[in-house]
């Protein structure tokens, strides 16, 4: 009997210990995921697209397990807020790409904090598009390797100044780095090296390389452009050139893999995060519509994995739809690592379709939409959509399976099937919408991000916010063209703000005009915008309750040459509402498009 005892606890201990130990770097499956921005499922030449050639993708397609009815978000902060929590991109406060929406809320578990706490690297390169502060940044969300640039693209507000795809600064690790190269040949050669290093360490890793190409502007080397000029469009030149760039990248990771001697233990996944934006009008597989669409072309995406060790390979097409907020619960499958404790997916594992051994696999609903505004609006731009049926802005109805294109409303002659999917969207709605006020907020006084960057491009507005350098230079005003910030004041104390016209990369007084920069192959760069001068006379700043009849309780004089103007003042912890002016004479306002704040040491005085 105590024989037996021991015997039972040995066994109970070893079962524990492998259960709490991650597996040996030998059996854990790396994860790579090369995630592009704006490429459609048509914008492959593995799904007909007659002009442009992606050769390498097109092998990674003939030995991969594809979903063929994938969807993700009509653009691009939801999609990525959505694959890498596993919930619907709404329940996580991401609905919009600018404008305060695009902050993934502080209690999401992102895949790599769910990878980093099952013992892997976890790598993160290129566009993150959830948040350039704490606690919203990537470092913040679970990655230990980070290269990325600001904002939802090279050259947005966020950016670091005068990025404009070749060349440039990105930050690593949270500290801005000079780089010489076309950005996407940077991200990838990052993640190589990140990937070199796991290997050496012998730890598993999750890469995950998130393209801003083919977003626009259309920038690309000319050698991966020039095949396209016959087309005749600049912008569609280089929007090609770019996917063949991204195309030569993944067969060099590929390669690079096989000679690492990964290959064999490597979960390999290739999608992208909406339609397409502008190859749709050339080649669209059949589909309606492109980037932003509730139509089937703003949605359905390309999506390869391929893993020999898990015998994910041979070319096979999974069927059933299946969408963003299944690819977190399938990874935890897959790799067997432990889930977040207390979180409840959106999606579901299709690892039984991906094994090809689903029986009885259900008839499922599933919900994408595109809110491109300050808060949700019930069935804007929505598509509910089952493997047979897609009900559009809960009044039209298309059969995708006898209709691909969407041309042929259907919705009178099957009530049923619009009732059940009107249901299931009501239910759906409902849910969320408590969500919905609990508006993210940046940091400040946090020691992880003190000082914080604040930009133009998270101003909450009704209207539309310089989101891009461009707009910065052209120095956007006026009602539309100012917002606030939401804030989170971390602890109380003394916080300095400068108030400045342009970033601090330049180092300009807030009155100085700027030149334009220089160009680079493709469209105009925003860079190439001249910096509008402008004179204010005083600046304002308000935060929470410091308001009088109507009035700014705060405001200093603007003197000509001045770089900055700096407000030290005392704040309780909370969330609040920033704000931040400058007026000129005739009363024209500009919102200070980049703002400093500091939370000063306790023993300053």
């Amino acid at each position: 009997m105590f024989r037996s005892s021991i015997a039972l606890t040995t066994s109970f201990l070893y079962v524990v210990l492998h259960l709490i130990s991650p597996l040996q770097a030998a059996d854990q499956p790396n994860v790579v995921i090369v995630i592009t921005d704006d490429q459609g499922y048509g914008d492959l030449s593995c799904h007909g697209n007659p002009v442009l050639k992606t050769p390498k993708i097109d092998e990674l397609y003939a030995e991969s397990v594809r979903l063929n009815d994938y969807h993700v978000s009509p653009t691009c902060s939801p999609t990525r807020a959505a694959l890498l929590t596993g919930h619907w991109t709404n329940r996580t406060g991401v609905w919009h790409t600018i404008m305060g929406r695009s902050m993934i809320r502080e209690n999401e578990v992102t895949m790599g904090q769910v990878f980093k706490d099952a013992g892997y690297a976890t790598g993160m390169f290129g566009k993150w598009h959830l948040g350039d502060n704490y606690p919203y940044r990537p470092e913040d969300r679970g990655y230990t390797e980070v290269l990325r640039h600001g904002g939802g693209g090279v050259g947005q507000t966020p950016d670091y100044w005068d990025n404009a795809y070749f060349d440039g600064s990105y930050w690593h690790n949270g500290t801005p780095e000079p780089v010489k190269g076309f950005c996407t040949d940077v991200f990838f050669d990052y993640a190589k090296r990140f990937i070199r290093e796991q290997k050496k360490a012998k730890k598993p890793f999750l890469a995950y390389i998130s393209t801003n190409a083919p977003h626009g502007p259309m920038h690309s080397p000319e050698e991966f452009s020039e095949p396209y000029a016959s087309l005749n469009n600049v912008g569609l030149q280089n929007f090609f050139g770019m996917i063949a760039n991204i195309d030569h990248n993944v067969g060099q990771l590929r390669d690079f893999l096989d000679q690492e001697g990964l290959t064999e233990n490597t979960i390999f996944i290739f999608t992208t995060d909406n339609g397409s934006s502008s190859g749709w009008r050339l080649f669209n597989a059949d589909m309606r519509a492109g980037k932003g669409s509730m139509y089937d072309g703003g949605h359905r995406v390309p999506f390869f994995v391929h893993w020999p060790k898990g015998n994910l390979t041979g070319g096979r097409d999974v069927e059933p739809i299946t969408a963003h907020v299944d690819v977190l619960p399938t990874l935890i499958e897959l790799c067997k690592i432990a889930a977040p404790q207390n979180v409840k997916f959106d999606g579901r594992s299709i690892v039984p379709l991906l094994q090809d051994n689903a029986t009885d696999w259900p008839d499922r609903i599933l919900v994408t939409d595109s809110q491109r505004v300050k808060d949700p609006i019930k069935w804007r731009q929505s598509s509910v959509m089952t493997s047979k049926w897609r009900l559009i802005n809960g009044k039209q109805l298309y059969d995708i399976k006898n209709d691909p294109g969407q041309e042929s409303d259907v919705a009178s002659g099957h009530p049923q099937v619009v009732e059940r999917l009107t249901n299931f969207y009501d239910a759906w709605w409902e849910e969320l919408l408590p969500t919905f006020s609990n508006a993210t907020a940046i940091a400040l006084g946090h020691p992880k991000d003190n000082p914080t960057r604040l930009t133009s491009h998270d101003w909450i507005t009704t209207k539309m916010t310089p989101w891009n350098q461009s707009q910065v230079r052209k120095a956007m005003n006026g009602e539309e063209n100012t917002g606030f910030w939401n804030v989170n004041v971390v602890e109380d104390g003394e916080y300095e703000f400068r108030l400045r016209r342009w970033p601090e990369e330049i180092d300009l007084p807030i009155d100085a005009p700027l030149p334009p920069g220089a160009d680079v192959p493709g469209v105009k760069a925003y860079r190439t915008t001249p910096g509008k001068q402008i004179e204010p006379v005083r600046a304002s700043i308000q935060i929470g309750e410091m308001i009088e009849k109507g009035e700014f309780k705060t405001t200093k004089i603007v003197k000509p040459g001045e770089k900055e103007i700096v407000f030290n003042l005392k704040l309780k912890a909370g969330k609040t509402r920033l704000t931040t002016l400058f007026k000129t004479d005739d009363g024209t306002e500009y919102g200070a498009y980049f703002v400093y704040v500091t939370k000063q040491p306790a023993n300053k005085n």
